[in-house]
C-alpha cells in the first residue's frame, strides 16, 4: 500500500482525520519511504492530492519527529513560490519545524523567506518569526538575522507581539539581550490588555536575567 492511498482525497474523506491518522503511523512506524512519497507529490497537479500531503508532512513535523521529514527540506522551500496560500502556510509550518534541523540550508532561502512572511497570511507569518527566530539563535547567522526579526517584531500588530517575543526567546543570549529589551521598550505602549502586559514583561524578566 502507498502513502497515498491513506490521505483523505484518496478516501474520499471530507476531513482531515485520514491525513492526521496517517502521520501518526508514519511516525510510528519511521517510515521513510511514505515520507519520500508525499514529499514527492507535493507537486501533484491535483491540488488536493498537494494539500493532504503537505498537511501529512506538517504534522509529522508538529507532533515531534522533524527528523523524519527534514531531508525534503528543498521540496518545502520550492512550494513557497505557488500561487496557492494553503500550501504556503503549509509549508512553512514543515520548515518552522525542520528549522532547528536544518538551519545552513534554510538561511541560504532566508530573502525568500522574508519576502513571503512580507506578504503572507496570519499564519505563514507566525510560523516565518518562529523560522527567523531558530536561525537566529546560531551564532553564525545571528549578525544577519536579528535585524530582519526585530523589524517583524517592530511592526507586527500589537496583539501578535506577546506571542511574537515569546517565540524569539530561543535566540536572546547576552550578545543580543539589547536588540529584543529595546524593541520592548518601543512596544510595550501599544499592548492595551494586562495580560498581553504579563506576558512581556515575563519576557523582559527572562532578558534581564541572562
Amino acid at each position: 500500500m502507498k502513502a497515498l492511498d491513506l490521505i483523505s482525497t484518496s478516501l474520499n474523506s471530507p476531513n482531515d482525520e485520514p491525513n492526521q491518522k496517517l502521520a501518526k503511523e508514519i511516525i510510528a512506524s519511521k517510515n521513510y519511504e511514505w515520507v519520500k512519497e508525499l514529499a514527492e507529490n507535493l507537486s501533484n497537479e491535483d491540488k488536493n492530492i498537494q494539500s493532504d500531503c503537505i498537511k501529512v508532512l506538517y504534522e509529522i513535523g508538529e507532533r515531534g519527529a522533524p527528523e523524519l521529514i527534514a531531508a525534503h527540506w528543498k521540496a518545502f522551500i520550492d512550494i513557497l513560490y505557488s500561487k496557492n496560500n494553503r500550501l504556503v502556510w503549509g509549508a512553512m509550518t514543515a520548515i518552522d519545524k525542520i528549522a532547528l534541523l536544518k538551519p545552513s540550508e534554510i538561511f541560504k532561502n532566508l530573502e525568500l523567506i522574508e519576502k513571503i512572511i512580507e506578504k503572507g497570511s496570519v499564519i505563514t507569518i507566525d510560523h516565518g518569526i518562529s523560522i527567523l527566530a531558530k536561525l537566529a539563535s546560531f551564532k553564525e547567522y545571528q549578525n544577519q538575522v536579528i535585524p530582519k526579526l526585530i523589524n517583524q517584531l517592530e511592526k507586527c500588530p500589537a496583539k501578535q507581539f506577546p506571542m511574537y517575543i515569546e517565540k524569539s526567546v530561543i535566540a536572546m543570549n547576552k550578545s543580543t539581550k539589547e536588540d529584543f529589551i529595546g524593541i520592548i521598550e518601543i512596544r510595550y505602549k501599544d499592548l492595551e490588555k494586562d495580560s498581553q502586559k504579563k506576558r512581556v514583561e515575563k519576557i523582559r524578566k527572562k532578558i534581564l536575567s541572562l
